[in-house]
């Protein structure tokens, strides 16, 4: 059983890294923004978590098939609809249950499918431990207003929690301007961050053997950071949005990995975001809209 998983683990590990890719490439047009580009970023998640995708002409992978994979229909209630799993790997002869195209390969497959399932379970428990060591963090803040929240044991603002966020904010931080610092956290909380932040660490513990995992979970972070800035600063003017930059620069970074905080990702990347902010008109977002549509639609779905 574990052999199976692990094959079609394997399969969308493969077809996940191929589309993260192409996300990463496409997140470099500077004039898409960071709140448009970060929805890029459930193609790969979701390619890494669901097995199986609908078939059209229109995906990326009816061209990748003609080279190198396999399609594999599970599913198909009339000619025009079809569901089915992307086979990259094709060591099989069937798939229901899978029977290999060499003996050999149902062992190397058991044996990889226990080391993954080992090491994976290892990583979901670090992250869990660590989790419970962010909330012992806060459990003596002291109450300042609203879910705002001071304490000695944070050296940089932060949100921390998932189902009842607090703002933490450093002791030091008890006399300061902190308007800027406060807004940015507030939009951390209305964006359910934490939330995203879990299950962008629980995905790439999944696929923890696939480098490029981590390499997208890193810069999905970073355009976490950067979509919750520009959302943060969208009703500010020039001068708001300097003065927002500078309080970036005087945020030390946060060492806890599954909170959102205010100095993270890079200051410099995001205080020339910031400072290069641009409202977008109703024409722009429907422009960005139909966009990642198309981008959707030719990544996300299968070869007919």
């Amino acid at each position: 059983m574990l052999g199976e998983v692990c094959y079609w683990i394997f399969n969308m590990s493969i077809t996940a890294s191929v589309m993260g890719l192409i996300v990463m490439l496409v997140r470099k047009i500077r004039a898409i923004p960071r709140r448009v580009a970060v929805f890029l970023w459930l193609i790969p998640f979701i390619r890494m978590t669901v097995p199986f995708g609908l078939n059209s002409p229109y995906s990326l992978m009816s061209l990748i098939s003609k080279l190198t994979t396999r399609t594999v229909t599970v599913y198909q209630p009339s000619e025009e609809l079809a569901f089915s799993y992307t086979n990259s790997i094709m060591a099989a002869e069937s798939y229901s249950p899978i029977t290999y195209k060499v003996n050999l390969l149902e062992k190397v497959f058991a044996a990889a499918g226990a080391v993954w399932a080992v090491v994976a379970l290892a990583i979901l428990i670090a992250l869990a431990i660590i989790y419970s060591a962010t909330k012992k963090e806060i459990r003596y803040s002291r109450f300042l207003k609203e879910n705002i929240y001071l304490s000695d044991k944070v050296d940089s603002p932060a949100v921390y929690g998932i189902f009842r966020p607090r703002i933490i904010l450093p002791s030091s931080y008890e006399n300061r301007d902190n308007r800027y610092v406060i807004r940015h956290e507030k939009t951390h909380v209305r964006r359910l961050d934490n939330l995203w932040r879990i299950v962008g660490f629980a995905t790439a513990s999944i696929h923890w053997f696939n480098p490029f995992a981590w390499v997208f979970l890193k810069a999905f972070l970073e355009d976490l950071e950067l979509a919750c800035d520009e959302m943060a600063v969208s009703g500010y003017d020039a001068e708001e949005r300097k003065s927002y930059a500078r309080t970036l620069l005087d945020c030390t970074r946060s060492k806890s990995l599954l909170v959102s905080p205010f100095g993270g990702a890079k200051v410099r990347t995001r205080i020339e975001n910031v400072l290069s902010y641009k409202r977008m008109t109703a024409f722009s977002a429907a422009g960005f809209a139909l966009l990642i549509m198309i981008i959707t639609v030719t990544l996300l779905t299968n070869a007919a």
